[in-house]
């Protein structure tokens, strides 16, 4: 799968024009990831977002006995990574390839040279992102509530 296929099945990507989908294919990378295998840790710097292309990746936390446990479950065309890319604190989750993923990566500098370049479509970007946290942030909510 292409590059800009992958940009085009994402909803992080939705409503961007066809310059703007060339441009992020041009500047992004691909990287594998075997099954087990640690794609980020929880509380470590973060300057990428990640687009699944091929596989699963579980978003993991700690519980107070410091067991990672998992708490999301992402599979093709989902992203993860993006709320350190948005509030520049450190990882707040840890990501782990549950079968061996292939994943789109866009760093802080690539998303900020497609902002000096295409400035709606990078506003596009960020509303998309913004939904997504909305969303899983009802679905959190939701899951709360059940347990009060």
């Amino acid at each position: 799968m292409e590059k800009l296929e992958i940009l085009q099945k994402s909803i992080l990507f939705e409503n961007l024009l066809p310059e703007e989908f060339e441009y992020l294919a041009d500047i992004s990378q691909i990287k594998e990831y075997k099954v087990g295998d640690i794609i980020f840790y929880e509380a470590e710097p973060g300057n990428s977002l990640y687009v699944i292309i091929e596989g699963e990746v579980e978003i993991l936390r700690k519980d107070a006995e410091g067991k990672l446990k998992p708490i999301a479950i992402l599979k093709a065309s989902d992203f993860f990574g993006e709320m350190s890319l948005i509030d520049k604190e450190m990882r707040s989750a840890t990501a782990r390839a549950k079968t061996d993923v292939k994943a789109l990566i866009l760093t802080s500098e690539n998303l900020h040279s497609f902002a000096k370049i295409y400035r709606n479509g990078f506003t596009m970007v960020v509303i998309n992102i913004a939904r997504v946290m909305s969303k899983r942030l009802r679905e959190t909510n939701s899951k709360l509530a059940a347990k009060l």
